[in-house]
């Protein structure tokens, strides 16, 4: 919940976090995978960068890529790691390091929570849209949330070992068919990213324009507010989660 802080003049609405960001907390997952790694459900984003800011414990993300083919990324106090669309990531906590804790900074505030993410599920699973609706459906309890991170893995793996013996094709096929999954979803991600980040690129550019006249007017309307997370220790993807509703 976004609140105003108390102010003798009336304060516009909400702007959204700075460059229109998303904002949540995680602690990774510690149910051990087939493969015997703990950790959360790798997937991948299509249109938006994620930043992980490491605030507590030690792990690492595993991430898969066409150019980079497969990387163990130490994360530990005080590291920031990103990610460009296109790379698969899996959040994994360390051995002994403590409970890995991160904040997570999403490009595009409102896209991944509109659908901008695709598990790596198995191909026979992504062929198939319904299939695909009904195993990525957010979990209701810690057993959901396991099956659907088992099966995440279980496709990770096979392109993981495929990247790792020099051959991109399978995973150049799971992005194919990821883009097909949301396809359909664009327009309405457009309209998110032009009322949200894009908007916010527009009232740089509209103050740039005010202040290169010696126009200040826009200052007088500044304000101050705050939030709360709307929702603790939810279910996420990488592990669990808190929420923010923010403004966008």
């Amino acid at each position: 919940m976004v609140t105003r802080l108390s102010s003798p003049l009336p304060l516009p609405s909400p702007l959204p976090l700075p460059g229109g960001v998303g904002l949540s907390h995680l602690r990774a997952y510690e149910w051990e995978a087939v493969d015997g790694v703990c950790g959360g459900s790798p997937h991948v984003h299509l249109a938006c960068t994620e930043a992980y800011v490491v605030t507590g414990g030690s792990g690492a993300v595993q991430t898969l890529s066409v150019e980079g083919g497969y990387r163990e990324i130490p994360l530990r106090e005080g590291v920031v790691a990103w990610f460009a669309p296109g790379t698969v990531h899996r959040m994994v906590p360390g051995e002994g390091g403590g409970a890995l804790r991160v904040t997570v900074l999403m490009e595009n505030s409102g896209l991944p929570e509109a659908g901008d993410a695709v598990f790596t599920f198995p191909a026979e699973v992504l062929g198939d849209a319904g299939r695909y609706a009904e195993a990525a459906v957010r979990p209701w309890d810690e057993g959901a949330a396991r099956r659907r991170r088992d099966l995440a893995v279980e496709g990770y793996l096979g392109l993981r070992e495929a990247l790792r013996a020099g051959d991109v094709g399978p995973y150049r096929d799971f992005l194919r068919a990821a883009a097909g999954l949301v396809r359909d979803r664009v327009p309405e991600w457009r309209e998110l990213w032009e009322a949200g980040a894009a908007a916010a690129a527009r009232r740089t550019g509209e103050r740039l324009d005010a202040l290169g006249v010696g126009d200040v007017r826009y200052l007088e309307g500044a304000g101050v507010w705050e939030a709360e997370p709307s929702r603790r220790d939810g279910l996420g993807m990488c592990g669990r989660r808190d929420s923010y509703e923010l403004p966008v």
